[in-house]
């Protein structure tokens, strides 16, 4: 638990809503330091002249049963304002002596609020008819409002939709302003955030960039770091970030595993090596992956071989450096939210990541891991604000495990070398349509189903290739990319023709959720 008392911020008191992270995320986008925390580690005891506001998020709980949670009651004594949501807004309302009990009309997804009162909270937020739509996700409400309370905003089954004591600095809101879905749901968090809150802009990139080598100087001390470096964005950025603080005791090792895209080992070495003059060390691995993962379809089994042979590589090459302690490695923000639960609240495991739930429990190395609590635009800007260059930096994410959870079933040279050849054709079809940009991830993978083809005259059994597209902010949500027919048609055409081994394409319209991003 960190808490830095030097830097201001909105801490976030986390009950297990899936929706934390984007109430820090819309809070940095201000310009603002924010901070989550369990509810079950946050003690009145951490609430320090750095807290300038808290945010209560909502949660999976029932605040009526009293043991099913837990909340240091004294941290809303301490004069420092509150907004709660959702559940918090619920545990505000319970704890200042208000009443909680079941909805007899549940609301779920968009819902008319309608304005009763005026507040400084709600300045920009209605429309011209005193309305505004926001996304709901609750079965429980506020029944009886709190003392010295007042109804700022309803809906026709919230009656108190949005409540305030003004003279406290306690707001309450029924809804998620967080999401997109909620209307100028942004223009209210920045309410709190500066009229109320009275906080000052202290987040940029800059602020990152100091902040961060400062703390990797602290934990690195004068020992030696294993940066493993993939060549995406976020091990870049680590690598770069590390050369910044340690310098000469920075020691990046870039594993080949047989499993990366076309040619990425060749463009890697040049750019580490020769453009940014990092000491980078070069493992050619590939035989050692393909061999442990021999007959292996299980994509958790697959992340944890690798994962595993990951760190043996790296203790091995720690080694012969010696006198190394720590294993750098780029782990981001969402890459935590599917492994585990961050801040111990009650968040369901999605996957496990190679760099976090594919790791073995018992490693040799320290693992120092910079960005594992920022969302991956603000790993760009900072990457920009170390000056990576804009061809590193806007690089699509590219997975640890590599090409091996882009084939479903059991892993072949034949597949990886089929695989190789119909991602590289898509991306630089991308590119070349000016499109590589516009879209947050794009990949091909092959499926385990072979279909039959007509090419000529002649009867074909091949496999099944899939293109996926996707848009996003954060990586947390994403849709898919709606390509022109002729772009799909033009692609479709050039990886059947070109490649021996697929006779068909097929295009992934799912978003996420209910779809994770990669397939495995």
């Amino acid at each position: 638990m960190s808490l830095d008392k030097n830097l201001n911020k909105i801490l976030i008191i986390d009950f297990g809503s899936q929706f934390t992270q984007l109430i820090a995320r819309r809070i940095r986008e201000l310009g603002v330091f924010s901070e989550i925390i369990s509810n079950k580690k946050i003690e009145n005891r951490h609430i320090n002249q750095s807290i300038k506001g808290i945010i209560l998020s909502g949660g999976p709980l029932n605040v009526y049963q009293i043991n099913r949670y837990t909340f240091d009651k004294k941290i809303i004594e301490n004069r420092v304002p509150i907004l709660g949501i959702c559940f918090g807004h619920q545990i505000l309302s319970k704890l200042s002596g208000g009443k909680v009990k079941q909805s007899k009309h549940r609301e779920f997804g968009l819902v008319d609020i309608k304005k009763k009162n005026n507040s400084i909270l709600t300045r920009n937020f209605f429309d011209k008819q005193n309305k505004n739509r926001v996304w709901m996700s609750h079965a429980d409400q506020v029944s009886k409002l709190p003392k010295n309370f007042k109804v700022i905003a309803s809906s026709n089954n919230s009656k108190f939709a949005i409540i305030e004591n003004k003279k406290k600095n306690f707001y309450g809101v029924q809804f998620h302003p967080e999401v997109t879905h909620t209307e100028n749901g942004k223009k209210l968090i920045k309410n709190f955030v500066f009229l109320i809150c009275k906080i000052k802009k202290n987040w940029s990139p800059k602020d990152q960039k100091i902040k961060l080598i400062k703390e990797v100087q602290k934990i690195a001390g004068t020992n030696k770091v294993i940066c493993a470096l993939s060549g995406g964005v976020d091990s870049s950025v680590v690598a770069q970030l590390l050369n910044k603080a340690i310098g000469k005791k920075l020691f990046c090792v870039f594993v080949n595993t047989g499993l990366l895209r076309k040619n990425e080992e060749i463009q890697v070495v040049k750019t580490f090596k020769k453009k940014l003059k990092i000491n980078l060390m070069y493992v050619n691995a590939e035989k050692e992956f393909l061999r442990k993962l021999h007959n292996v379809s299980d994509p958790e089994k697959k992340r944890k071989i690798i994962g595993n042979l990951f760190i043996k590589i790296f203790e091995r090459y720690a080694k012969k450096i010696k006198n190394v302690k720590f294993l750098a490695q780029g782990t981001l923000y969402p890459d935590l939210i599917e492994s585990k639960s961050v801040t111990g609240s009650q968040t369901s495991k999605i996957k496990s990541h190679h760099n976090v739930g594919g790791l073995p429990k018992k490693m040799k190395l320290k693992l120092i891991e910079p960005l594992k609590f920022l969302f991956k635009d603000e790993v760009r800007k900072l990457g920009l604000e170390l000056n990576l260059s804009k061809e590193i930096i806007s690089r699509h994410p590219f997975p640890g495990p590599g090409l091996a959870i882009r084939m479903p079933g059991i892993i072949t040279k034949e597949k990886i070398k089929i695989l190789k050849e119909a991602d590289n054709y898509f991306i630089q079809a991308l590119k070349d349509h000016n499109l590589y940009d516009k879209i947050w991830q794009a990949y091909a993978a092959l499926l385990p189903v072979k279909t039959v083809g007509v090419m000529g005259d002649n009867r074909t059994y091949e496999y099944l290739c899939l293109l996926r597209a996707i848009t996003s902010e954060d990586g947390m949500t994403a849709d898919f990319f709606d390509f022109k027919k002729t772009f799909i048609q033009n692609i479709s055409n050039k990886i059947v023709n070109s490649i021996r081994g697929i006779n068909r394409v097929v295009y992934d319209v799912t978003s996420k959720p209910p779809s994770t991003i990669e397939l495995e």
